[in-house]
């Protein structure tokens, strides 16, 4: 009896420690939803489940592959401050937790793109975080993400900081 109160103690921990980050990133979002300096964008499973059952023609086939594997998109963005909510998320993230695939930084600017994967090695979140003298970017993509996919699809859409993306076509 003793080694299953231990056990069932040490899996309560990891589930505790597995949504700790998603907490993190989720607690800043609900923190700041109503500040009217950010641009905030969430599409919700639901939303990405109806938008991959249009009809082909009105999507191209490469965006439909991207949208079918997604379950959650989460953007975050602002001209006002935006050094500062850089900061402050990163002082946050437990960064450990997510793989580095890239780091820039430059006189104005820090950019970190990082996965996480899940059990079975398939990346679950690509998460990208920028932060400078401009603007401040948040974009965290959940589901079953295949980076190539990803990388070209950045290039079709309008999101401040994702940009960065295009980078990640010859990774993965």
């Amino acid at each position: 009896m003793k080694y299953i109160t231990i056990i069932l103690f040490a899996l309560l921990c990891c589930s505790f420690q597995a949504t700790a980050q998603a907490d993190v990133i989720e607690s800043f979002f609900e923190q700041h939803e109503d500040n009217e300096d950010f641009t905030i964008v969430f599409i919700s499973p639901k939303m990405f489940q109806m938008i991959a059952k249009l009809p082909s023609d009105d999507m191209e086939e490469e965006v439909r592959d991207v949208i079918r594997d997604l379950k959650g998109l989460r953007i975050m963005t602002t001209e006002e401050s935006p050094l500062d909510y850089y900061k402050s998320l990163s002082k946050k993230l437990n960064f450990s937790e997510y793989e580095e695939l890239m780091k820039i930084r430059d006189e104005e600017t820090n950019v970190r793109i990082m996965i996480k994967e899940d059990a079975s090695d398939k990346i679950s979140e690509l998460l990208l975080l920028v932060g400078g003298e401009e603007d401040f970017a948040l974009i965290s993509f959940i589901g079953n993400i295949d980076i190539q996919k990803i990388a070209q699809l950045s290039g079709t859409i309008e999101i401040n900081g994702i940009e960065y993306l295009d980078n990640l076509g010859g990774e993965n």
